[in-house]
């Protein structure tokens, strides 16, 4: 139900331009007065886009009422803008032209199958397999049914942007995540060994969660908090989904959370993706306002505070914290901060060498940070900081990426899907 449900939210959302046009047009709201606006464009989605209003009672009632003026008035539009399906009515309101430009990123779920799996799957519906991209340039140029490796990431199937995989059954079985690439890299950076205690700290809607857990092998413990208790209610169906166990969900502020709790005492690794101006996401509509200077020194502030918690923590060896801002406030100024009054005790790893757009050049070694963004990498725009303890952190190996990026499945990437590669076979073949 709540993967329906988020579905159909986002169809409508998708459709909001359409609606505003055919509600205006059918005069619905003022023959309506007590229907709420957001509700109207729900009923109306589901009436003329969607598979049918689910709805009793005097909604659908009141929707089956106007459905006449409401298909003129969808026939009219069609007609003014000289197209004969629904979807050609959203060309012309795509918010953001970036949006349209990234691919669809597939993250392969490693807790329930494999890639060839996945890879086998889809090319007996039909789609081209055509191998591991050598460049960002074979991504930009993939159309029709036809998917790639990605270049960087081992688990991550490319498809051509705007690819609906929602109802695909990999998805609706959580054998695969939908999920940007940029997104992918926090747990990928993070790269904590089987059997690690690890810590998610603003951790809804728990894709980069349920990233970590097939990073673990469900061997270890994850601990995820996050203070809304519908998006932890969200998560933990997510979560159940996708096959994760040994993750404890809290419904807690993280910035509440003793570091000195003996349960705890364990953690090693520490992801925190704290909430941001999320100024990188294409998706954001155009009339959507810049935040104000005060509005990123408050969101800094918070980002500051967090950073410094996560820090204190006392077995921690590697942390991540990445946003999904442009904005240098949240994200080199952020890291430089925290670092000065952390004085040696914690220094900053190159994040994936070869990766080509690096961190602004905010303070001395700012360039081991990294950035993304639709243009240079063909993702949202996102920042990433990798962080290590000094004395513990030095010998640890900072170059695990680019062991990632030269062996497009290295062994221990391998290894977690190898046993389940024969099991997934014969469940796939008898679905």
């Amino acid at each position: 139900h709540v993967r329906q449900l988020y579905a159909l939210v986002s169809e409508t959302l998708r459709y909001a331009p359409v609606l505003e046009k055919l509600l205006d047009g059918a005069a619905l709201l003022q023959a309506e007065k007590k229907l709420p606006p957001q509700l109207a464009k729900v009923l109306v989605y589901d009436l003329l886009f969607g598979k049918g209003l689910k709805c009793g009672g005097r909604w659908k009632a009141l929707a089956r009422r106007h459905r006449a003026r409401l298909e003129a008035e969808l026939a009219r539009l069609k007609v003014r803008h000289k197209v004969s399906r629904n979807e050609d009515l959203l060309a012309p309101e795509q918010a953001s032209p970036a949006a349209s430009q990234i691919p669809r990123y597939v993250r392969v779920n490693t807790l329930k199958t494999c890639v060839d799996d996945v890879i086998d799957f889809f090319k007996r519906q039909g789609y081209s397999y055509l191998g591991k991209a050598a460049s960002l340039e074979e991504l930009r140029a993939l159309s029709g049914k036809k998917f790639l490796l990605d270049p960087h990431l081992p688990e991550l199937l490319v498809f051509p942007p705007q690819t609906d995989l929602h109802d695909n059954l990999l998805y609706t079985s959580g054998h695969i995540i939908l999920q940007d690439k940029a997104s992918c890299l926090p747990a990928f950076l993070l790269g904590p060994a089987a059997g690690s205690h690890v810590i998610d700290a603003c951790a809804a809607p728990g894709n980069k969660t349920s990233h970590l857990a097939a990073i673990l092998r469900n061997k270890g413990q994850i601990f995820a908090f996050d203070v809304d208790p519908k998006r932890v209610a969200t998560m933990n169906t997510l979560l159940a989904r996708a096959g994760v166990t040994g993750c404890q969900l809290a419904q807690q502020d993280f910035l509440a959370v003793d570091p000195r709790d003996p349960k705890y005492s364990r953690v090693t690794h520490i992801l925190l993706d704290p909430s941001c101006s999320g100024s990188g996401m294409v998706t954001r509509g155009p009339g959507e306002e810049v935040p104000s200077a005060e509005r990123l020194q408050a969101l800094a502030g918070f980002q500051r505070r967090a950073l410094g918690h996560a820090l204190s923590f006392p077995a921690l060896r590697r942390l991540v914290y990445s946003t999904c801002s442009v904005h240098r406030e949240e994200n080199e100024d952020v890291v430089q901060a925290v670092l000065q009054e952390q004085g040696s005790a914690f220094r900053l790893v190159t994040a994936f060498p070869s990766w080509p757009c690096r961190g602004l050049a905010a303070f001395p070694g700012a360039e081991s940070c990294l950035r993304a963004s639709p243009a240079e990498t063909l993702t949202h725009g996102f920042f990433v900081a990798v962080l290590e303890r000094c004395e513990e952190g030095t010998d640890a190996p900072s170059s695990l990426p680019v062991a990632a990026e030269e062996k497009p499945q290295p062994r221990e990437e391998t290894e977690p899907g190898a046993a389940p590669r024969k099991r997934k076979r014969k469940k796939q073949r008898v679905k």
